[in-house]
């Protein structure tokens, strides 16, 4: 059964209000997770975002104490799980004092194996993305995990958004060559990649989650609105439903009893 993430990051923007009509939304329309992004400003490295206004998205999207422990609040009011991103081992000792059992690494902290190595001791499960990740660099990051062996690692191609074109999704297969507990993070607009990645059998979809693409911030232009969850979400059941195996001669159901008689014109009353 292929669960669904639904990555609302830092589409809140500071506001706990909306953060919640966020959480409702993800779990009506059918989301596993609702999951957020977890930062201090403070340990923020110099670069292109000081000057090219990301720095105040995510000065005005930092999570406090009381805010992650009021999501995780929202999140048992509305029936679905808490789950947030660790940028630093830091970030990661916050969700673990606050009972976080599980933890997503993103992409660019795949090489931070000091927080890899922290989270394989403190978290029962451990989500991590390998977009930009280079071979030597998921293989590392395997061997610091497997000792558990209590992680999903996800096909992830860090372009956002993302065209189908460049979704490369075979790489699950290579991946699943690596370990067998594979997910894919998708950044692509719609679903329709979503879809095609179930048939690879995976265990999570994570997908950027909004209520309003007219909302503030980069990320809520390409994540899908509550409709799409539920497509998504639909199609999963039906997918899992058509896949039930019944062998080759499996017992006649009555249903087909009743509408199916093979040779009918020809006298032959076998179906």
């Amino acid at each position: 059964m292929t669960r669904l993430i639904a990555e609302i990051g830092w589409n809140h923007m500071g506001d706990m209000s909306l953060a919640e009509q966020m959480i409702s939304e993800a779990s009506r329309s059918g989301a596993d997770y609702a999951k957020f992004q977890t930062w201090n400003v403070d340990r923020l490295k110099a670069g292109p975002w000081d000057t090219d206004g990301r720095k105040e998205i995510y000065e005005q999207a930092c999570l406090s104490l009381d805010d992650h422990k009021l999501l995780q609040d929202l999140c048992v009011k509305h029936k679905i799980e808490f789950l947030s991103s660790a940028f630093s081992v830091e970030d990661a000792s916050l969700l673990q004092k606050i009972g976080c059992e599980k933890v997503k690494i993103p992409s660019f902290e795949i090489a931070n194996y000091d927080l890899l190595s922290y989270c394989g001791d403190n978290f029962s499960h451990i989500f991590i993305s390998t977009g930009t990740a280079t071979y030597s660099e998921i293989e590392k990051a395997c061997s610091i995990l497997e000792s558990s062996n209590h992680f999903t690692m996800f096909h992830c191609v860090s372009t956002y958004p993302c065209d189908p074109e460049i979704s490369n999704l075979t790489r699950i297969n290579y991946l699943k060559n690596l370990h067998p507990d594979i997910g894919y993070s998708d950044h692509t607009f719609g679903v329709e990649v979503s879809k095609v990645a179930v048939s690879f059998n995976i265990s999570h979809i994570e997908k950027h989650f909004t209520i309003d693409h007219e909302l503030p911030g980069r990320d809520n232009k390409f994540a899908i609105l509550p409709r799409e969850m539920k497509e998504l979400s639909n199609f999963i059941s039906i997918f899992n439903q058509s896949m039930i195996p019944h062998g080759i001669d499996y017992q006649i159901s009555e249903s087909e009893t009743r509408s199916l008689y093979r040779g009918r014109f020809s006298g032959a009353l076998s179906a």
